[in-house]
């Protein structure tokens, strides 16, 4: 493409997505460096439209991750940075804790575990508990003996990656909304960001696309050997007269072969309650709902070998996932497993989210942040929980790596 169709103005760092990642990062790229100009790329018309904007808004404590992984560490630094973000730009936000239960002894050793990987993980004050003092906690659940993570807490992180913002624009930052880049393409010295009406230039990129990082990356030349799988969970909303039967927040003791946490009950900053999720493969990345389809999304998917290969050891799982999609009655019964006397009565239909989970082509779910670097280019492809907890900390990560980059 000629030059005489670029625009006359270039970065010297693009950033693509504008979800609270992205935010994230671009605020810490500016605020090191006031000298450069950075500009962020946002598809919709608002940020935080996807994965931030429908996630649960529990701030993460780093009880479940594997101590030394980059999931564990961004966590630790990330969530307090958070309380501290929130406090000082005035964000609602409470740091409410939450309780882990294991219902029988079969999970018995897998609390220990989780308790092991959250003292490892540097959570002070983890509390072991009893039958009795669950029931002096949680009156209304049912268990043999839980964790008390003091750490755990909520809030809106669309306020926060919209504050995110804000301060990066006070900074000299730009944001073009309503801006998808379809392609990027190598200059001599630059790379060209192709969008419909105009093509932008940046010395180095920073691909924070969530559901869309694998695309970006192979538009831009990466061979990752992982695709990403959207799977989408849908809540339960508790009736106003029923939200008084939870008190904190409460998780099931989670499978240690899934990234999923489990069915669980979880108060929100707004004063409601959800209950869920399940997961359920979406048919497409952006499909809240069950009838969204998209037949780019769906081929990619079913054509992706690895996601054959993770259906066929957890096809039991996806059967039971689906029965809870679409039956009420099984998806209380399972919170029944922690509540019993939970009804049909108190859940009214909820929202939903679409993780962008990926999956290698062996159909192995990755578990850790995945974050790779090209020639002058930083791809984030995978950023699933905890990435808004850890957002400020995964933002001074790729920042650093950026800036290496550029150097």
């Amino acid at each position: 493409m000629k030059d005489s169709m670029i625009m006359s103005t270039s970065a010297d760092v693009a950033i693509i997505g504008g979800g609270i990642v992205g935010c994230a990062t671009a605020l810490a790229i500016t605020s090191r460096n006031p000298g450069l100009k950075i500009v962020l790329f946002e598809k919709e018309a608002q940020l935080a439209s996807h994965q931030t904007g429908h996630n649960s808004g529990v701030i993460h404590a780093g009880l479940y991750y594997r101590p030394g992984s980059l999931k564990a560490a961004t966590c630790a630094s990330g969530r307090e940075a958070l309380y501290n973000f929130c406090a000082e730009h005035d964000i609602p936000h409470q740091r409410c804790g939450k309780v882990v239960i294991a219902v029988d002894e079969t999970e018995l050793l897998a609390l220990d575990e989780l308790e092991r990987r959250g003292k490892a993980n540097g959570l002070d004050g983890l509390l072991r508990l009893t039958a009795s003092e669950l029931k002096e906690r949680e009156p209304h659940i049912r268990g043999i003996a839980g964790l008390f993570v003091p750490q755990t807490g909520i809030v809106d992180y669309v306020r926060v990656a919209n504050k995110m913002a804000e301060i990066f624009q006070s900074h000299g930052g730009i944001i073009h909304l309503g801006t998808q880049i379809t392609q990027v393409t190598s200059g001599h010295d630059r790379y060209l960001l192709h969008a419909a009406r105009n093509t932008f230039q940046a010395r180095a990129l920073v691909n924070c696309a969530g559901l869309h990082a694998d695309r970006v990356a192979r538009s831009a030349g990466l061979h990752p050997n992982l695709q990403i799988v959207p799977f989408r969970g849908e809540y339960y909303e508790f009736k106003p007269e029923s939200c008084g039967l939870v008190k904190h927040l409460i998780y099931p003791v989670p499978d240690p072969q899934m990234p999923f946490l489990g069915v669980h009950f979880t108060r929100m900053i707004d004063g409601t309650v959800e209950a869920g999720p399940n997961a359920v493969l979406a048919w497409k990345r952006e499909g809240y709902n069950r009838s969204d389809i998209s037949l780019r999304d769906l081929v990619d998917t079913l054509t992706f070998g690895g996601f054959w290969k993770l259906s066929a050891r957890f096809w039991h799982v996806g059967i039971k996932e689906y029965g809870r999609s679409f039956s009420k009655k099984l998806f209380v019964k399972s919170l029944q497993r922690l509540m019993p006397e939970i009804r049909d009565k108190d859940l009214v239909p909820g929202g939903s989210g679409v993780r962008a989970q990926a999956v290698d082509r062996e159909g192995r779910m990755i578990d850790d942040f995945c974050i790779q670097t090209e020639g002058r280019m930083v791809h984030v492809l995978n950023a699933p929980s905890p990435a808004a907890t850890a957002s400020l900390s995964i933002g001074e990560h790729i920042a650093d790596r950026a800036m290496e980059l550029l150097a």
